[in-house]
C-alpha cells in the first residue's frame, strides 16, 4: 500500500473527485465561479452520511441536546451586536501593478512567514523588510481591512434599514434562539443547542479546494453551563470530538490539539482547542472548541433589553449561563475523510486507486452486477438480487458497464466496500453470489438469502 501526504495526493484527490461525481467547480458549464463547489450523487450522499454521523452522536444520542434550524437571514442588529460588523475582518493587500487583491497573511504563509498573532502593521512590516512580492511578481501595498460578510437588502427599499447579511457563521443563531428553547423546554443546565447549516464568506482568497470556500457548512453547538463548572463540560465535550474523528475513520496519528495562546484568541474566548488534521495541503485546522463565557448572550442581552438570565429550577438562583462552542466545518470534514480514505495499491502487478471509507460513511454500500450483461437470465436474477438489497440498504448501485475488471476499479475508486456479482452459478447452482471485498479484493460464495 501507498499513502501519500503531498500536492500531488491532492491533485489526485481532486481529480477522482470530478470523475467519479462527488465535487463539482461551481457554475462548471459558465466557466465556474471562484471559491464555490457543487455536490455530484456521490459527494452529496458522503457529505449527508457525515453530517447525520455528527447530528446522531451529538444530537440524537443525547439528552442534554436540542436542534435548532435559523434563518440564514437575520435582523441587521445580530450582526451589529455581535460584532460582526465592525470586526469579521481580513487583511487585504494588493499587488500594485495589475491589482490582484490577497489575504496578507496568506502572502506571508506562502514566503514562509508565520503570521499568527502579528498585527496588520507587523505583517506589513514583514512583507517589506524580506521584500516579499505578490505571486506575480510585483510590489505589494500597504494592507487595509476587508470585511467578509456577504451584504444584501431585504425588501422593496434600499437604504441602511434594509441591509441584512448572509450569515458568516451558524452560531448566532443559535443565541437568539436560547431564551426561546429555555422557554418551551426549560431543560436542566448544562444543556445544548445543535445546528447544522449554510454560512457564507467573501473570502478574499478561497483555495486549496473545498478547505477554503465562500459558501460553506457548519455543525455547531453551543453548550450553555454553570459558569463554576465549565471545565468539566469543556472537557466533557473534547472526548466526545474525538470519538466523533475516529467514527469518520481519521488516523489518530494525523490528528493534533492545539492550545491557542491567550494572544492569539478571539477576545471573548479564555480557553480554546484547535484540533488541526494532516491534510495533503499541510497540517491545518480541522474544527475548534472554545469556552466563549458569557459574552455572546450578554451582548443579546444589553442590545435587545431582555434577560438571558438562567433560574435554576426550585431556587431563586439566576446567572446568565456561560457557553461552550464546538465548531465543525462540513467541507473540513469531508476533505479529510477524503484524505485519509485515498489509497494507492497494487493487485496482481496493476497499480489500483482505492477509497477506503469506513463502511458507514461510504455512499455506496453495495455495487450489484450480473456478470454478463447479454445474458437476459443473469441480468433478471441480478435485478432481484439488487433490488433485495435497496430496500435493505438504500445506497446500492446497479453497475453493469464494461467488464468485470473496470467494474471492480471504478467500484474501488467510488469506495463500495463490497460487489455482488450473479454468475451462471447462480442461477443453475445452489443460489450463491460472489462478493468482493474493496479492502482485500477477497472473493466468497454467500447465498443470496443470506445477504
Amino acid at each position: 500500500m501507498v499513502k501519500k501526504s503531498t500536492n500531488e495526493t491532492m491533485d489526485n484527490i481532486i481529480s477522482l473527485a470530478k470523475r467519479r461525481g462527488f465535487i463539482y467547480p461551481g457554475s462548471d458549464v459558465y466557466g465556474g465561479l471562484s471559491g464555490t463547489w457543487d455536490y455530484g450523487p456521490l459527494g452529496v450522499a458522503l457529505k449527508r452520511n457525515i453530517m447525520q454521523l455528527w447530528w446522531k452522536m451529538f444530537v440524537d444520542d443525547r439528552e442534554d441536546m436540542y436542534g435548532v434550524d435559523a434563518a440564514i437571514i437575520m435582523n441587521q442588529k445580530v450582526w451589529q451586536a455581535s460584532g460582526h460588523v465592525d470586526t469579521f475582518v481580513d487583511p487585504l493587500c494588493e499587488d500594485t501593478v495589475n491589482h490582484r487583491r490577497f489575504r496578507t497573511d496568506h502572502i506571508l504563509k506562502d514566503a514562509g512567514v508565520d503570521a499568527e498573532g502579528m498585527t496588520m502593521e507587523q505583517m506589513d512590516a514583514a512583507i517589506e523588510e524580506q521584500g516579499i512580492k505578490s505571486p506575480d511578481g510585483n510590489p505589494l501595498s500597504k494592507s487595509r481591512t476587508f470585511n467578509m460578510m456577504f451584504t444584501t437588502h431585504v425588501g422593496a427599499s434600499s437604504d441602511a434599514t434594509s441591509v441584512s447579511y448572509l450569515r458568516p457563521e451558524t452560531a448566532q443563531g443559535i443565541f437568539t434562539n436560547y431564551k426561546n428553547v429555555v422557554d418551551n423546554f426549560y431543560p436542566d443546565l448544562p444543556f445544548g443547542l445543535a445546528q447544522q447549516g449554510k454560512a457564507f464568506r467573501n473570502e478574499i482568497a478561497p483555495r486549496d479546494f473545498i478547505f477554503r470556500s465562500r459558501e460553506f457548512e457548519q455543525m455547531e453547538i453551543e453548550y450553555f453551563v454553570n459558569p463554576d463548572e465549565w471545565e468539566v463540560s469543556f472537557d466533557a465535550l473534547l472526548k466526545d470530538i474525538h470519538a466523533y474523528l475516529e467514527a469518520l475513520g481519521l488516523p489518530q496519528d494525523r490528528i493534533h490539539e492545539l492550545e491557542v495562546p491567550e494572544q492569539d484568541r478571539a477576545h471573548y474566548s479564555k480557553r480554546t482547542i484547535d484540533i488541526e488534521y494532516d491534510f495533503p495541503i499541510g497540517k491545518e485546522e480541522l474544527l475548534g472548541l472554545a469556552y466563549r463565557t458569557d459574552f455572546d448572550l450578554m451582548n443579546i442581552q444589553n442590545n435587545s433589553a431582555k434577560s438571558m438570565e438562567y433560574t435554576i429550577k426550585g431556587t431563586n438562583t439566576k446567572f446568565v449561563p456561560h457557553v461552550i462552542e464546538p465548531s465543525f466545518g462540513v467541507e473540513r470534514a469531508v476533505m479529510a475523510v477524503m484524505s485519509a480514505a485515498y489509497t494507492e495499491d497494487e493487485v496482481n502487478g496493476e497499480k489500483r486507486i482505492v477509497m477506503k471509507f469506513p463502511e458507514h460513511l461510504a455512499p455506496v454500500k453495495y455495487a450489484v452486477s450480473p456478470l454478463l450483461k447479454n445474458k437476459p437470465e443473469l441480468v433478471a436474477k441480478a435485478r432481484e438480487v439488487y433490488q433485495i438489497l435497496k430496500k435493505e440498504h438504500g445506497a446500492v448501485m446497479w453497475d453493469d458497464n464494461g467488464n468485470i475488471g473496470k467494474r471492480y476499479r471504478r467500484q474501488d475508486e467510488i469506495g463500495t466496500p463490497h460487489c455482488v456479482v450473479i454468475d451462471f452459478e447462480t442461477i443453475e447452482g445452489d443460489g450463491t453470489v460472489t462478493i468482493r471485498d474493496r479492502d482485500t479484493t477477497e472473493q466468497r460464495r454467500v447465498k443470496i438469502t443470506e445477504l
